[in-house]
């Protein structure tokens, strides 16, 4: 709606983020950050989601989308429905749980040491 109407034309899906309010009931806030060069504006967009339920992607009108919309799973676990590659992207490929969470510890799930020559 945002990228085909008259007064706003948006171009460019500039980031996207999760953010976690357990004492809430739909404990994520997913926040959309979107430009328009034409009006030279940006609009935020937030919607909220419990952990069961999947946010729509905006990957399709938005294809810079699809790098946020793994980070935001990769970091908070709120995944897009039909996302074309939801995979990891900040953490390891066989990191558990999701480290933006407020429940997550701080030492993590599993104890991974340093190996300086390995990096």
């Amino acid at each position: 709606f945002l990228k085909l109407h008259t007064y706003t034309r948006v171009q460019v899906s500039i980031d996207i983020c999760g953010v976690d309010h357990p004492s809430r009931k739909r404990r994520f806030e997913v926040v959309h950050n979107l430009l328009s060069t034409r009006y030279n504006s940006r609009i935020r967009v937030q919607t909220s989601a419990d952990e069961v339920t999947r946010i729509s992607p905006v990957v399709s009108p938005f294809p810079s989308a699809g790098r946020w919309e793994r980070e935001v799973w990769d970091m908070s676990g709120v995944s897009s429905i039909n996302h074309p590659d939801l995979r990891r992207i900040s953490t390891d490929h066989g990191f558990e749980g999701h480290p933006l969470r407020k429940d997550f510890p701080l030492s993590g799930y599993v104890g991974v040491p340093y190996d300086d020559p390995e990096k």
